[in-house]
Protein backbone atom coordinates (compact mmCIF):
# COMPACT_ATOMS: atom_id res chain seq x y z
CA UNK A 1 0.00 0.00 0.00
CA UNK A 2 1.31 3.46 -0.90
CA UNK A 3 2.27 5.66 2.06
CA UNK A 4 -0.06 8.67 1.96
CA UNK A 5 1.93 10.74 4.43
CA UNK A 6 3.52 13.88 2.95
CA UNK A 7 7.29 14.06 2.77
CA UNK A 8 9.17 16.50 5.00
CA UNK A 9 8.85 20.12 3.73
CA UNK A 10 5.55 19.12 2.06
CA UNK A 11 1.96 18.90 3.24
CA UNK A 12 -0.95 21.25 4.02
CA UNK A 13 0.98 23.47 6.44
CA UNK A 14 -0.02 26.67 4.63
CA UNK A 15 -3.05 28.24 2.95
CA UNK A 16 -1.40 29.87 -0.05
CA UNK A 17 -4.53 31.74 -1.25
CA UNK A 18 -2.89 32.62 -4.55
CA UNK A 19 -5.82 34.87 -5.47
CA UNK A 20 -4.69 37.34 -2.77
CA UNK A 21 -1.51 37.99 -4.77
CA UNK A 22 -3.60 39.72 -7.46
CA UNK A 23 -4.81 42.39 -5.02
CA UNK A 24 -2.80 45.57 -5.65
CA UNK A 25 -3.48 46.69 -2.08
CA UNK A 26 -2.22 43.48 -0.48
CA UNK A 27 0.68 45.21 1.31
CA UNK A 28 -1.56 47.87 2.85
CA UNK A 29 -3.94 45.15 4.02
CA UNK A 30 -1.10 43.18 5.54
CA UNK A 31 0.38 46.16 7.35
CA UNK A 32 -3.03 47.19 8.66
CA UNK A 33 -3.70 43.72 10.05
CA UNK A 34 -2.30 43.48 13.58
CA UNK A 35 -2.31 39.70 13.34
CA UNK A 36 0.01 39.60 10.32
CA UNK A 37 3.18 37.68 11.10
CA UNK A 38 6.47 38.48 9.40
CA UNK A 39 9.21 35.98 8.66
CA UNK A 40 12.58 37.73 8.38
CA UNK A 41 15.23 36.41 5.97
CA UNK A 42 18.71 37.70 5.22
CA UNK A 43 20.10 35.98 2.17
CA UNK A 44 19.53 32.26 2.72
CA UNK A 45 19.43 32.58 6.53
CA UNK A 46 16.22 33.07 8.47
CA UNK A 47 15.38 34.55 11.85
CA UNK A 48 14.82 31.95 14.56
CA UNK A 49 14.45 32.09 18.29
CA UNK A 50 17.68 31.49 20.16
CA UNK A 51 17.77 28.35 22.27
CA UNK A 52 16.55 24.82 21.76
CA UNK A 53 14.45 23.57 20.11
CA UNK A 54 14.59 26.18 17.34
CA UNK A 55 11.37 27.90 16.27
CA UNK A 56 10.59 30.67 13.82
CA UNK A 57 10.94 34.13 15.35
CA UNK A 58 7.85 35.72 13.84
CA UNK A 59 7.81 39.51 14.04
CA UNK A 60 4.86 41.87 14.33
CA UNK A 61 4.26 44.82 12.06
CA UNK A 62 5.65 47.32 14.57
CA UNK A 63 9.07 45.63 14.75
CA UNK A 64 11.77 48.00 13.41
CA UNK A 65 12.97 45.63 10.64
CA UNK A 66 9.40 45.29 9.40
CA UNK A 67 8.61 49.00 9.54
CA UNK A 68 11.82 49.75 7.63
CA UNK A 69 11.26 47.11 4.95
CA UNK A 70 10.76 48.40 1.41
CA UNK A 71 7.79 47.20 -0.60
CA UNK A 72 10.01 45.26 -2.99
CA UNK A 73 11.36 43.23 -0.04
CA UNK A 74 7.94 41.94 1.01
CA UNK A 75 6.44 38.68 -0.27
CA UNK A 76 3.01 37.36 0.70
CA UNK A 77 3.49 33.71 1.66
CA UNK A 78 -0.11 32.94 2.60
CA UNK A 79 -1.88 32.12 5.85
CA UNK A 80 0.05 30.09 8.41
CA UNK A 81 -1.75 28.89 11.51
CA UNK A 82 -4.70 31.06 10.51
CA UNK A 83 -2.66 34.28 10.33
CA UNK A 84 -1.42 36.15 7.30
CA UNK A 85 2.32 35.53 6.84
CA UNK A 86 4.69 37.83 4.96
CA UNK A 87 8.32 37.24 4.09
CA UNK A 88 10.70 40.17 4.63
CA UNK A 89 13.38 39.22 2.12
CA UNK A 90 16.59 41.14 2.78
CA UNK A 91 19.88 40.79 0.87
CA UNK A 92 22.68 38.77 2.44
CA UNK A 93 24.74 41.92 2.98
CA UNK A 94 21.98 43.77 4.86
CA UNK A 95 23.29 45.40 8.04
CA UNK A 96 20.83 44.27 10.68
CA UNK A 97 21.23 43.34 14.32
CA UNK A 98 18.81 40.51 15.16
CA UNK A 99 16.23 41.35 17.82
CA UNK A 100 17.14 40.19 21.30
CA UNK A 101 16.69 36.45 21.77
CA UNK A 102 16.90 35.67 18.06
CA UNK A 103 19.55 34.78 15.50
CA UNK A 104 19.83 34.15 11.78
CA UNK A 105 20.25 30.46 10.95
CA UNK A 106 20.56 28.27 7.87
CA UNK A 107 17.69 25.83 7.43
CA UNK A 108 19.44 22.66 6.32
CA UNK A 109 21.32 21.82 9.57
CA UNK A 110 18.12 22.27 11.59
CA UNK A 111 15.76 20.00 9.66
CA UNK A 112 16.04 17.21 12.23
CA UNK A 113 14.81 19.40 15.09
CA UNK A 114 12.32 21.82 13.52
CA UNK A 115 8.56 21.19 13.68
CA UNK A 116 7.43 19.89 10.29
CA UNK A 117 5.03 22.76 9.58
CA UNK A 118 7.62 25.45 10.40
CA UNK A 119 10.27 23.62 8.37
CA UNK A 120 7.88 23.59 5.41
CA UNK A 121 7.25 27.32 5.71
CA UNK A 122 10.99 28.06 5.96
CA UNK A 123 11.69 25.86 2.93
CA UNK A 124 9.06 27.72 0.91
CA UNK A 125 10.45 31.10 1.98
CA UNK A 126 14.05 30.04 1.29
CA UNK A 127 13.20 28.91 -2.21
CA UNK A 128 11.61 32.29 -2.95
CA UNK A 129 14.60 34.16 -1.49
CA UNK A 130 17.05 32.22 -3.66
CA UNK A 131 14.97 32.79 -6.80
CA UNK A 132 14.58 36.52 -6.12
CA UNK A 133 18.31 36.96 -5.44
CA UNK A 134 19.13 35.26 -8.75
CA UNK A 135 16.58 37.22 -10.78
CA UNK A 136 17.46 40.78 -9.87
CA UNK A 137 18.06 41.60 -13.53
CA UNK A 138 16.21 40.62 -16.67
CA UNK A 139 17.87 37.65 -18.31
CA UNK A 140 16.96 39.03 -21.74
CA UNK A 141 18.05 42.68 -21.64
CA UNK A 142 19.72 43.15 -18.24
CA UNK A 143 17.29 45.74 -16.85
CA UNK A 144 16.69 45.52 -13.06
CA UNK A 145 13.45 43.64 -12.44
CA UNK A 146 10.52 44.83 -10.33
CA UNK A 147 8.26 42.58 -8.19
CA UNK A 148 4.60 42.00 -8.94
CA UNK A 149 1.84 39.67 -7.70
CA UNK A 150 2.82 40.15 -4.05
CA UNK A 151 6.42 39.21 -4.82
CA UNK A 152 5.64 36.02 -6.74
CA UNK A 153 6.67 37.35 -10.14
CA UNK A 154 9.41 39.67 -11.34
CA UNK A 155 8.93 41.81 -14.43
CA UNK A 156 11.32 43.66 -16.68
CA UNK A 157 10.12 47.31 -16.82
CA UNK A 158 11.90 47.96 -20.12
CA UNK A 159 9.03 48.75 -22.55
CA UNK A 160 11.00 47.12 -25.38
CA UNK A 161 11.23 43.91 -23.38
CA UNK A 162 8.65 43.37 -20.61
CA UNK A 163 9.76 39.81 -19.87
CA UNK A 164 8.15 38.18 -16.83
CA UNK A 165 9.89 35.73 -14.51
CA UNK A 166 8.33 33.24 -12.10
CA UNK A 167 9.84 31.09 -9.34
CA UNK A 168 11.80 28.26 -10.90
CA UNK A 169 12.30 24.67 -9.84
CA UNK A 170 14.99 22.21 -10.87
CA UNK A 171 13.33 18.77 -11.22
CA UNK A 172 15.50 15.89 -10.04
CA UNK A 173 14.67 12.19 -9.94
CA UNK A 174 15.61 10.03 -6.98
CA UNK A 175 15.12 6.30 -7.25
CA UNK A 176 15.29 3.11 -5.23
CA UNK A 177 16.35 0.38 -7.66
CA UNK A 178 15.79 -3.22 -6.57
CA UNK A 179 16.36 -6.61 -8.16
CA UNK A 180 13.87 -8.10 -5.72
CA UNK A 181 16.13 -9.15 -2.86
CA UNK A 182 18.67 -6.33 -3.06
CA UNK A 183 18.62 -2.53 -3.23
CA UNK A 184 21.06 -0.47 -5.27
CA UNK A 185 22.64 2.32 -3.21
CA UNK A 186 25.54 4.68 -3.85
CA UNK A 187 27.64 7.20 -1.97
CA UNK A 188 29.49 10.42 -2.70
CA UNK A 189 32.98 11.01 -1.38
CA UNK A 190 31.89 14.05 0.67
CA UNK A 191 29.35 12.07 2.73
CA UNK A 192 29.98 10.71 6.24
CA UNK A 193 31.63 7.31 6.44
CA UNK A 194 29.27 4.39 5.63
CA UNK A 195 26.53 6.73 4.32
CA UNK A 196 24.78 5.29 1.28
CA UNK A 197 21.64 6.54 -0.40
CA UNK A 198 19.40 6.12 -3.40
CA UNK A 199 20.47 7.19 -6.89
CA UNK A 200 19.55 10.74 -7.91
CA UNK A 201 20.16 13.27 -10.63
CA UNK A 202 18.67 16.24 -12.48
CA UNK A 203 16.22 15.88 -15.33
CA UNK A 204 17.64 17.17 -18.61
CA UNK A 205 15.79 19.25 -21.25
CA UNK A 206 13.70 17.15 -23.61
CA UNK A 207 13.68 14.21 -21.20
CA UNK A 208 10.78 12.49 -19.47
CA UNK A 209 11.03 11.56 -15.80
CA UNK A 210 11.13 7.86 -16.69
CA UNK A 211 13.92 8.49 -19.20
CA UNK A 212 15.83 10.44 -16.55
CA UNK A 213 15.54 7.52 -14.10
CA UNK A 214 16.96 5.06 -16.62
CA UNK A 215 19.74 7.41 -17.75
CA UNK A 216 20.89 8.45 -14.27
CA UNK A 217 20.99 4.88 -12.96
CA UNK A 218 22.93 3.74 -16.03
CA UNK A 219 25.38 6.67 -15.85
CA UNK A 220 26.04 6.33 -12.13
CA UNK A 221 26.03 2.55 -11.73
CA UNK A 222 25.92 0.86 -15.14
CA UNK A 223 22.69 -0.92 -14.14
CA UNK A 224 19.86 -1.15 -16.68
CA UNK A 225 16.42 -0.20 -15.36
CA UNK A 226 13.66 -2.50 -16.61
CA UNK A 227 10.69 -0.50 -15.28
CA UNK A 228 10.00 2.46 -13.01
CA UNK A 229 6.97 3.80 -11.15
CA UNK A 230 6.37 7.09 -9.36
CA UNK A 231 6.27 7.10 -5.55
CA UNK A 232 6.14 10.67 -4.18
CA UNK A 233 7.85 14.05 -4.31
CA UNK A 234 9.64 16.40 -1.94
CA UNK A 235 10.50 20.11 -2.14
CA UNK A 236 14.23 20.48 -1.57
CA UNK A 237 15.20 24.19 -1.49
CA UNK A 238 19.00 23.70 -1.54
CA UNK A 239 18.82 25.69 -3.65
CA UNK A 240 15.72 25.04 -5.79
CA UNK A 241 15.06 21.35 -6.42
CA UNK A 242 11.91 19.28 -6.56
CA UNK A 243 12.83 15.68 -5.81
CA UNK A 244 10.65 13.23 -7.75
CA UNK A 245 10.81 9.83 -6.08
CA UNK A 246 10.60 6.57 -8.03
CA UNK A 247 10.80 2.83 -7.44
CA UNK A 248 12.52 0.83 -10.19
CA UNK A 249 13.38 -2.76 -10.98
CA UNK A 250 16.52 -4.22 -12.54
CA UNK A 251 17.61 -7.67 -13.63
CA UNK A 252 18.87 -9.90 -10.78
CA UNK A 253 22.07 -10.44 -12.77
CA UNK A 254 22.92 -6.73 -12.99
CA UNK A 255 26.54 -5.87 -12.34
CA UNK A 256 27.53 -2.48 -10.92
CA UNK A 257 30.00 -0.22 -12.70
CA UNK A 258 30.59 3.01 -10.77
CA UNK A 259 30.64 6.21 -12.77
CA UNK A 260 29.54 9.84 -12.68
CA UNK A 261 29.68 11.56 -9.28
CA UNK A 262 29.64 8.46 -7.08
CA UNK A 263 32.59 7.17 -5.10
CA UNK A 264 30.96 3.77 -4.70
CA UNK A 265 27.74 1.93 -5.53
CA UNK A 266 26.68 -1.59 -4.69
CA UNK A 267 23.78 -3.92 -4.02
CA UNK A 268 22.66 -4.36 -0.39
CA UNK A 269 20.36 -6.98 1.09
CA UNK A 270 17.75 -6.14 3.68
CA UNK A 271 19.82 -7.98 6.27
CA UNK A 272 22.81 -5.77 5.54
CA UNK A 273 20.75 -2.60 5.92
CA UNK A 274 19.15 -3.81 9.15
CA UNK A 275 22.56 -4.76 10.57
CA UNK A 276 23.86 -1.20 10.61
CA UNK A 277 26.48 -1.90 7.98
CA UNK A 278 25.15 1.17 6.15
CA UNK A 279 24.54 4.63 7.59
CA UNK A 280 21.07 5.48 6.32
CA UNK A 281 20.01 8.89 4.98
CA UNK A 282 18.26 11.23 7.44
CA UNK A 283 14.65 10.33 8.08
CA UNK A 284 13.52 13.72 6.71
CA UNK A 285 14.85 12.88 3.23
CA UNK A 286 12.74 11.22 0.56
CA UNK A 287 15.60 8.76 0.04
CA UNK A 288 14.86 7.25 3.45
CA UNK A 289 11.16 7.00 2.61
CA UNK A 290 12.05 4.96 -0.48
CA UNK A 291 14.51 2.73 1.39
CA UNK A 292 12.25 2.14 4.38
CA UNK A 293 9.29 1.24 2.13
CA UNK A 294 11.44 -1.39 0.42
CA UNK A 295 12.56 -2.76 3.78
CA UNK A 296 8.99 -2.96 5.03
CA UNK A 297 7.90 -5.05 2.05
CA UNK A 298 9.60 -8.05 3.57
CA UNK A 299 8.13 -7.55 7.05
Amino acid sequence: MTDARPNFFAGPYLERRAEAREDASWEASARADRDTRYLLARGTTQLLRAGFPPRIAFLKGDAPPVRAAASRDLVLLGWFGGARCVLVDLPAAAALTPPEGTRFEELRPLTTVLPADEAGLLAYARALSVWRARTRHCGVCGTPTIPERAGHSLRCPNPQCGEEFYPRLDPAIIVLVSDGERALLGRQASWPARRYSTIAGFVEPGESLEDAVAREVAEETGVEVLSASYDSSQPWPFPASLMLGFRATASPASQVRVGGELEDARWFTRAQLHSGEVLAPPSQAISWRLISAWLDEAA
